[in-house]
């Protein structure tokens, strides 16, 4: 199994709270990729966006998420890191890949100020056309996903997500 994990999915699944707590378990690092972009350019995530545009956040996220260099860590990178072909290649040559699946109303319901949340939500686009264009990217680069329908709470999920992280250890 490759060293590290990497956890996908839309705003608000729970990639910051599941991966601390999964970090925690494993005895691994924690790597949050909206902080290392913060870090890097000395602006929180909806000033670069007002600032520089979506593609110019998104091109600053690639870019960020294309060097990270871990051994031993759960990474937790922004929703939006599946449109960064270089970081989501590189992302899955160091990592498992893990998606967070919510469902759309699930999702509706945790989600709180996009804006502040720096969620990148083009001009005309709905939440809804969001989620249903994310969808398909975080299935198509998922080595596992986790569907949280049902789970109580973010410990549940990381219980699920170790019992299922040690099957396919075992049947490789």
């Amino acid at each position: 199994m490759k060293t590290n994990i990497t956890l996908i999915g839309m705003p608000a699944s729970g990639k910051s709270t599941v991966g601390v707590l999964l970090a925690k378990r494993l005895g691994y690092s924690f790597v949050d990729s909206d902080i290392l972009i913060q870090e890097q350019e000395g602006r929180l995530l909806k000033e670069i966006i007002a600032q520089d545009g979506l593609e110019g956040f998104m091109e600053i996220e690639n870019q960020v998420n294309a060097s990270i260099e871990a051994k031993r860590s759960v990474i937790a990178p922004g929703g939006s890191v599946i449109y960064g072909k270089e970081a989501m290649e590189h992302l899955k040559e160091i990592s498992t890949v893990v998606y967070l699946k919510l469902s759309y109303e699930e999702l509706e319901s945790r989600l709180g100020n996009l804006v502040d949340r720096g969620v990148v939500l083009r001009e005309g686009m709905t939440l809804r056309d969001l989620y249903e264009e994310r969808v398909l990217y975080y299935e198509k680069y998922a080595d596992i996903v986790i569907d949280e329908a049902g789970a109580a709470s973010a410990g549940e999920i990381v219980d699920r997500l170790r019992a299922m992280m040690e099957e396919s250890e075992q049947s490789t």
